[in-house]
């Protein structure tokens, strides 16, 4: 089974999929985490993309395809995998859908985290202090969002339009209990049997 954790930058999309994966028995595949994994190892990928993350900018698809690829073709994915990140753009989940079709398998169901610009703005800023990541600032935010609004939205409605379970999460308060709502909704689409 594959599903995506979806939403705006700040919304607890990391946070979220680290949690419910686990719930889930399966991996949490974070794009973001692996493209800053690469920046710090000074991979020829992660050269190539520090300064488009700097910028608030989307990593060209072609590297952030095949990186992803690769992951899911690891043993611990073998029954599905809970992708944070990715894809970002519709051309990623055109490829995304390719890849999966490959394997006789597709996106199960996208968690859409719902969270106000105002606590986005709030959770970057708290972030920043607490992680120093080089892209939270309220400038890089500004572009985020908007590289989201263009780039990213329309992955949802990708999905919605291939009748792909689209699960609408108030992203909003206490970590344990935004947890919870993704799991209780989950159950109640019959998406999950608990193994947690």
């Amino acid at each position: 089974m594959i599903a995506l954790m979806f939403g705006p930058p700040g919304s607890g999309k990391g946070t979220q999929a680290s949690r419910v994966a686990v719930r889930l028995g399966i991996p949490h595949i974070a794009a973001g985490d692996m493209l800053r994994d690469e920046v710090v190892q000074g991979t020829e990928l992660g050269r190539e993309a520090k300064p488009i993350m700097d910028s608030g900018g989307l990593v060209p698809d072609e590297l952030v395809i095949r990186m992803i690829d690769n992951r899911l073709n690891q043993p611990d994915a073998t029954k599905g995998a809970l992708l944070d990140g990715f894809p970002r753009t519709v051309p990623q989940a055109v490829a995304l859908d390719a890849m999966l079709g490959k394997r006789n398998d597709h996106v199960a169901e996208v968690i859409s985290l719902e969270v106000p610009e105002d606590e986005l703005r709030r959770r970057i800023l708290k972030r920043a202090n607490t992680e120093g990541r080089s892209d939270d600032t309220i400038e890089g935010l500004a572009q985020r969002l908007i590289v989201y609004r263009q780039d990213t939205a329309p992955v949802l409605e990708h999905y919605r339009a291939a009748g792909t379970l689209i699960v609408a999460i108030d992203g909003v308060g206490d970590i344990d209990a935004i947890t919870e709502r993704i799991i209780e909704a989950l159950k109640h689409n019959g998406v999950m049997v608990e193994t947690a």
